[in-house]
């Protein structure tokens, strides 16, 4: 199995990518240089989090004219599995490849905590390992990271089963309270029609090393090798 992981000027988190794919999970993976404007043969692609180009604009506005997005965009078109986690999400939003619009947080400030997110649809590829319901421990680390959409897109999101995961208690439950950031109905990560991209303002990459005390996140990436083998 081959997975590539982008890099863009400001990557800061693709190294962590890498070393979960690569040495927990033992998979073929390869970098994908901004610059580059073809794709090898990739099971799935990943657009790390990080700070592509400064954030200038706004996050992944200029990204998203990388020359590699072309053939990322093209391979998600085919049907490919893209996965962008925090500023990957930010430039999967601003490339057209998911819905809605990601903004400032609601009182202006960067947060960076660990936290805990439902499942809201585990039959995708991203959450096929996943129970039902699930809640998840995993860290957030964002400055932009409040989803919004219109009416229209979230009645059109709810009614195909796009959003994967809501910020949430320990129970399962949303309260005002587990909302970090503002996001409307507590979205914290939702997927295109076709479920085949998926983008998350949470970092599974970081909660997903054995040595770690929470390793929550191994449920996500081994969803995505699951789905890419049966795939195959």
């Amino acid at each position: 199995m081959k997975c590539g992981i982008v890099v863009f000027p400001g990557s800061n988190c693709d190294h962590d990518c890498y070393h979960i794919l690569k040495h927990v999970l033992q998979l073929d993976t390869q970098w994908i240089w901004h610059k580059d404007e073809t794709l090898d043969t990739f099971d799935f692609i990943v657009l790390p989090g990080g700070f592509s180009y400064g954030d200038y604009l706004r996050p992944g506005a200029i990204a998203r004219f990388s020359p590699i997005m072309k053939s990322v965009i093209d391979f998600a078109n085919r049907g490919g599995r893209v996965l962008g986690i925090c500023n990957g999400f930010q430039i999967l939003v601003e490339s057209g490849l998911l819905p809605g619009v990601l903004m400032d947080n609601e009182g202006q400030r960067f947060i960076c905590k660990n936290l805990t997110l439902r499942v809201d649809n585990n039959n995708t590829p991203f959450t096929s390992q996943c129970a039902p319901g699930a809640v998840l421990k995993i860290p957030i680390n964002h400055g932009q990271g409040r989803y919004f959409a219109d009416e229209e897109t979230l009645k059109q999101l709810e009614g195909n089963g796009q959003i994967i995961f809501r910020y949430c208690d320990e129970e399962g439950k949303t309260p005002e309270t587990a909302n970090p950031n503002g996001s409307i109905d507590h979205i914290a990560g939702v997927a295109n029609a076709n479920k085949n991209v998926m983008g998350m303002m949470p970092h599974p990459e970081r909660c997903a090393d054995p040595l770690w005390p929470e390793v929550d996140g191994q449920t996500i990436f081994n969803s995505l090798i699951q789905s890419s083998l049966a795939h195959s």
